[in-house]
């Protein structure tokens, strides 16, 4: 197989860990988790828990970070970087990513914002990347391929049959092993992992289908219509999982 860099696009509670252990159980991909958490927390000042570690355990400047994410390690084929697209701020070139393979995660606002407000209490809209995604995609969708969208519901509704059609479309075998991953912490999670990450450490697979969307009100219910437009614009290019 060809070696292939994986770029998963993201905001926060999208299922994003999840899948990083997912590729992870894979055997032949190398991941790496968030690498641009230390400059976007430099520059927006964003009392996040854990901060300092967090700033202290990667480059500083976004440039320094690429070096890393521009050639797939030697003893793998596939490389996986999980990234935020929050931490993608104003000012940073995006030239590089026309070397990846690019896919966007997505997840309903509704669900999102009740699982991040859960965490840090009401955030700001920006903090959840709707519009950063949505925006992101288009630009990468006008200067080559259309990258690939894929839907965390569908996901966690049919783990084996979604992502088949995800290897499908990004041209990786796919294999069983991503279907289950040895519960704990695991060696690419980045620092903040024991603060976000505790769901996760105790799973060893796929939860299963999503009960239905939690019932928000107020602030929370606003900021949720605010974001959908911009979900439901992206959600319409997701993979059709049969």
């Amino acid at each position: 197989m060809a070696e292939r860099r994986i770029a998963m696009w993201s905001g926060p509670r999208n299922l994003s860990t999840a899948m990083m252990r997912s590729f992870a159980a894979r055997g032949d991909c190398a991941c790496v988790d968030e690498p641009f958490y230390a400059h976007y927390l430099l520059q927006t000042g964003l009392p996040h828990p854990m901060r300092d570690a967090v700033i202290a355990s990667q480059p500083a400047r976004w440039q320094d970070v690429l070096p890393a994410l521009t050639v797939t390690p030697p003893d793998r084929p596939i490389q996986y970087q999980k990234h935020m697209v929050q931490h993608m701020l104003p000012g940073m070139d995006l030239g590089w990513t026309a070397g990846l393979t690019n896919v966007f995660l997505i997840r309903d606002p509704e669900r999102v914002a009740a699982s991040f407000s859960a965490k840090r209490g009401l955030p700001d809209p920006a903090e959840l990347g709707f519009y950063r995604q949505w925006r992101m995609w288009q630009d990468m969708a006008a200067h080559g391929p259309a990258p690939v969208v894929i839907d965390s519901a569908d996901i966690r509704r049919d783990p084996a049959r979604a992502l088949q059609a995800l290897c499908a479309a990004i041209d990786i075998p796919w294999t069983p092993a991503m279907l289950a991953w040895p519960a704990g912490a695991q060696a690419c999670d980045g620092v903040w992992g024991a603060v976000w990450y505790d769901a996760v450490n105790r799973s060893t697979g796929f939860a299963g289908p999503e009960g239905p969307p939690p019932s928000l009100e107020g602030p929370l219910a606003a900021l949720a219509a605010r974001l959908r437009p911009s979900y439901e614009a992206i959600a319409s290019h997701r993979l059709r999982i049969a």
